[in-house]
């Protein structure tokens, strides 16, 4: 019996790792409800709709803000277009809405140090990180999420003030 060569060795190593790494993204990529990682290929999502700010660090605004972090490519990310189209528009006055496209942005990716898309990230009118969440989250599940944080989006703000945080009750 002849003992294999190195060449067919080092061809057959080469072929195996291929395959590993092809079954490793396929899987990684059709989990349903995946969150997707940084590094898949990601294009403009809503042009029109929400653009970044041309700084890529946090900024302070007058109003509560969340910004999600995603692409057009992601599955999540796409379900997530609707629902902060709507909270933009519903609470306009109340709170920000902001999304950054971290293909065409990706050092803002660095800058709110994330690691999956989606990310919402939940500001202060301060600018004070109060909570992130990574993967898709439902507009019930964020307006719960304001109101536990003390934030009350229902009535506008007096012009120049922004919504504060309610302080929690006395314990008895």
């Amino acid at each position: 019996m002849q003992t294999p060569s190195r060449k067919a060795i080092l061809v057959a190593a080469a072929v195996l790792l291929a395959a590993g790494l092809a079954l490793t993204y396929n899987n990684r990529s059709s989990q349903s409800g995946c969150c997707c990682p940084l590094f898949l290929p990601m294009s403009a999502f809503a042009a029109d709709t929400f653009k970044a700010a041309p700084t890529n660090a946090p900024v302070k605004t007058d109003l509560p803000r969340l910004v999600d972090l995603g692409a057009d490519k992601c599955i999540p990310c796409k379900m997530m277009a609707p629902i902060l189209k709507e909270l933009k528009q519903e609470y306009d006055g109340r709170m920000e809405v902001q999304f950054i496209d971290v293909w065409k942005t990706p050092d803002a990716g660095k800058a709110y140090h994330i690691n999956l898309i989606p990310t919402q990230i939940f500001f202060d009118a301060a600018g004070k990180e109060l909570f992130r969440h990574e993967g898709f989250f439902s507009k019930a599940d964020i307006l719960a999420k304001w109101k536990q944080l003390g934030i009350d989006l229902k009535t506008k703000p007096a012009a120049g003030k922004a919504p504060v945080p309610k302080s929690p009750a006395p314990k008895a």
